[in-house]
């Protein structure tokens, strides 16, 4: 077996000259605050709000909170390295911030599945969805997220440690993700590859195949629903799919095919460890009259209480 002598890691995937990581530097400074207070503000308003025992917005609360969480494991580094000379990271470090992102970034996946079920069993048996999607079995998804999401992402970790890494140290990537990681691997990397596609890249192929088969189930149960029933649905629906479009179609480029050659990894990861985060919190606000009711009432709530 090769020898492992690799210590720590060097940054070198970032955006061209100093004057336009400066640029870089305060746009990714200002999407990560819009991150945070985006989604805090939908955290506090279905925590304090009569929405948190729909499950819905259940489910939505806990995609805010890996949102904030997921960005939170990339953006910061991020933001200090587009103002660094020296871009390293030790190589434990590296590890477990490949472990810890693709666990939020699967729990993330489970928790968008879990919200497509929501609505499925909302539209399509409508007078069994209080039965069926109780706040036990919103636990129990959740649960179930957290699990699988934590069985993929240590098999991943499990894979990447048994690898040498013993020549070039410096990762085309802001980010300890798999596949740069497995272009500094000084063996052959054909197997492990095939393995990683199945772990990841199948994975988010399937899962998105079955968000999208039941978006269409949905959307089809709708015709039977009265006009103003149908509009509210439709809108609900629509803001899932944008943000189920947002998060997997990147996740698919990044994640299904082979490491090795020139890719746009590294600018296509930007749209759902960055943007996406950021969007969501405006597509279910703008697009869901009940929230900003809500809203309304919690922030309106909170200001005069502090003015009294």
């Amino acid at each position: 077996m090769e020898k492992q002598n690799v210590t720590e890691f060097v940054f070198t995937g970032h955006f061209g000259s100093k004057q336009t990581e400066l640029v870089f530097f305060f746009l990714f400074l200002l999407c990560y605050l819009a991150v945070i207070m985006g989604n805090l503000i939908i955290l506090l308003t279905i925590l304090c709000s009569h929405l948190i025992e729909q499950p819905m917005y259940y489910f939505l609360c806990h995609l805010s909170l890996m949102d904030l969480c997921y960005t939170s494991t990339v953006v910061p580094r991020l933001i200090r390295d587009l103002a660094a000379t020296r871009r390293s990271i030790s190589y434990n470090s590296c590890m477990a911030q490949l472990f810890i992102v693709h666990w939020l970034a699967a729990v993330e996946m489970f928790i968008l599945v879990s919200m497509a079920f929501d609505r499925y069993v909302a539209i399509v048996k409508p007078l069994h969805y209080m039965v069926i999607v109780n706040r036990k079995r919103c636990n129990l998804l959740i649960a179930m997220g957290w699990g699988l999401g934590f069985c993929h992402s240590i098999a991943l970790l499990l894979m990447v440690l048994n690898l040498p890494f013993c020549g070039p140290n410096q990762i085309n990537h802001y980010v300890c993700d798999i596949k740069p990681l497995l272009k500094l691997v000084c063996k052959d990397i054909r197997l492990v590859s095939i393995l990683v596609i199945a772990n990841s890249g199948t994975v988010v192929i399937v899962i998105f195949i079955v968000l999208f088969a039941s978006y269409i189930v949905i959307l089809y149960n709708l015709r039977m629903r009265s006009s103003a029933g149908r509009r509210k649905a439709l809108s609900t629906c629509s803001s899932h799919i944008m943000v189920v479009v947002l998060f997997f179609v990147p996740c698919i480029f990044t994640y299904s095919f082979p490491a090795g050659g020139k890719n746009k990894d590294k600018e296509i990861s930007v749209l759902y460890t960055v943007i996406a985060p950021m969007l969501n919190p405006l597509i279910y606000t703008l697009r869901n009259k009940e929230m900003k009711i809500a809203m309304g009432k919690v922030w309106g709530r909170m200001s005069h209480s502090q003015l009294r």
